[in-house]
């Protein structure tokens, strides 16, 4: 009788064991999923933060270049202003 009770507290051990094994192996299986979503959205992030500069790049320079062509034609109307002021003394 003795020997039963060891046998059967030794079959629910290892049966513990088993799925504790299961348990342990299933927890790091989501783990390793979680990180790699984690790096995939960082990876992600990054594309649309790149696009997102480059894009702001682009309209600076073109504001830069409508400044550039808006200061020609204000110095080009000064000019003209000050020859027709000469031209009228």
């Amino acid at each position: 009788m003795r020997k039963i009770v060891l046998a059967a507290a030794a079959t629910a051990a290892l049966s513990l064991a088993a799925c504790s094994a299961e348990t342990e192996d299933a927890a790091e299986a989501t783990a390793d999923n979680a990180a790699a979503d984690a790096e995939a959205n960082m990876d992600a992030a990054t594309e649309e933060m790149d696009a997102a500069a480059a894009e702001a790049g682009a309209e600076m320079d073109e504001a830069g270049a409508e400044m550039e062509a808006a200061a020609d034609d204000a110095a080009m109307e000064t000019e003209e202003t000050a020859e027709e002021v000469d031209s009228e003394m």
